[in-house]
């Protein structure tokens, strides 16, 4: 019998991918790095073995999936054609295993995770569902029809997916270590885009996916009035969002989402499109809209007393300024603390003026050191040049997090992709310690 060996089992998809192996009657183990990751958590809650990185971890017997973050020459791998073993990268076999289902490919380069979640909840409500979700989350139906999996641009990985469906989200420059300009993210969109087997939905409010085309119908959503699904009427409150939807200038059906911040409304949107096109009826979308809880570290919300701590991924300025405005549209009035953790040196010399620009849209700003990847150790700035250009911004370390115990009834975002959660279990462990400023 195989043995499905994941190396870099700790990565978002790595983890979700083994645990939908394992889920169907796989035989799964993996390695990886010992420091904690989230995406663990699942893994052991599944008995799935994880070893430290070894050569010696490699045997005969086993099918070796790479993460796409380690490379060719990564002990392991080599060890593994050493011993004529198969070695399949993530995105490759993610490519293969798809073609037996229902495929629904949610892609962009904001938003495609909590989509992705949405749309796995939603589906599942109405057959057996698979889903792979870029947090970390997997799950494996033996019976599954549909499968949902979020489809990363980074290095065009996608192209290895040839889905029934794809939902694209939007289009923005990010991953300047591997796209030279926004026309070279646009075109990786569009060769994804001619790979779509049955329909393709597409946000029509964002200016670059207006520019894609397909062989199969291409549906469009938004808040303009032009798009196929159109969501107007909106009404905000703290338990979420209501709004309606027109179907092709005909009145549809009302929904309701318990998130704020228009990326929900657009998101839902994008979830209701497809099951209309998959004659999902209504009221089975909106049960599952209801019941939706939301995916890992999208914001995340506990309350301690007066205070409101988020826990959110946001590591671009547009994710920035999409979880300042969820923040403000829900917590009207309320003090805004924004505590960002910068990821790679790259993206943030790249855009270092539009981070400035997002976070000074919050009311106090404090910054962690910039975050290093598995591949990107180091660069040539430090995180006081982005200080530099906020006004009033505070650097922060772990040591010191009890500055943010002087705002008093606070929503305090801690953002990055790095680790900026330790920073948010320090101040949590002050709060609940019943430290005061």
């Amino acid at each position: 019998m195989t043995v499905f060996h994941f190396t870099g089992i700790k990565g978002s998809g790595m983890s979700s991918l083994a645990q939908i192996l394992h889920d169907t009657g796989q035989t799964v183990q993996g390695s990886d790095v010992e420091k904690y990751f989230f995406t663990e958590e699942p893994l052991k809650e599944r008995g799935i073995l994880i070893l430290p990185f070894s050569e010696e971890n490699i045997r005969e017997g086993l099918t070796v999936i790479a993460g796409n973050a380690f490379p060719d020459d990564h002990p392991e791998l080599v060890r593994a054609r050493e011993l004529g073993l198969e070695v399949i990268r993530y995105h490759e076999f993610l490519g293969n295993y798809m073609d037996s289902f229902i495929s629904v490919a949610v892609t962009g380069s904001h938003g495609k995770t909590s989509t992705t979640g949405l749309l796995s909840h939603v589906l599942a409500g109405y057959g057996p569902t698979t889903y792979l979700i870029g947090d970390g989350t997997g799950k494996g139906d033996p019976d599954g029809r549909y499968f949902v999996l979020e489809a990363c641009e980074y290095k065009r990985h996608f192209l290895a997916y040839d889905p029934d469906y794809a939902i694209m989200t939007n289009i923005d420059f990010d991953h300047p270590d591997y796209f030279t300009d926004l026309n070279d993210v646009v075109d990786a969109f569009q060769e994804m885009a001619w790979k779509v087997k049955k329909c393709l939905i597409a946000c029509g409010d964002d200016d670059q996916l207006q520019r894609i085309q397909a062989n199969v119908p291409v549906i469009y959503y938004g808040f303009s009035p032009e798009n196929d699904f159109v969501a107007y009427n909106l009404q905000r409150s703290e338990s979420g969002t209501t709004f309606d939807v027109r179907v092709r200038n005909e009145a549809y059906e009302t929904f309701h989402v318990p998130q704020t911040g228009d990326h929900a409304v657009l998101n839902a949107l994008s979830v209701i499109s497809l099951c209309h096109y998959e004659n999902i009826p209504a009221e089975i979308v909106q049960a599952r809209l209801d019941t939706f809880g939301g995916v890992k570290r999208r914001f995340t919300e506990t309350k301690l007393g007066e205070r409101v701590i988020v826990d959110d991924y946001a590591h671009h300025p547009t994710e920035i300024r999409a979880t300042l405005q969820s923040a403000r549209q829900k917590y009207p009035g309320r003090e805004i603390v924004a505590i960002f953790q910068p990821h790679t040196f790259s993206r943030t010399a790249k855009f270092l003026d539009e981070f400035a620009q997002s976070l000074g849209e919050a009311d106090s700003i404090y910054l962690c050191d910039i975050f290093g990847s598995a591949r990107e150790q180091n660069g040539d700035l430090t995180i006081n040049d982005l200080s530099s250009k906020i006004d009033n911004s505070t650097v922060i370390s772990v040591a010191d997090v009890e500055q943010l115990l002087g705002h008093d009834e606070a929503v305090f975002l801690f953002m990055g992709a790095g680790d900026v959660q330790k920073y948010e279990r320090a101040f949590t462990e002050l709060l609940k310690e019943g430290k005061t400023a």
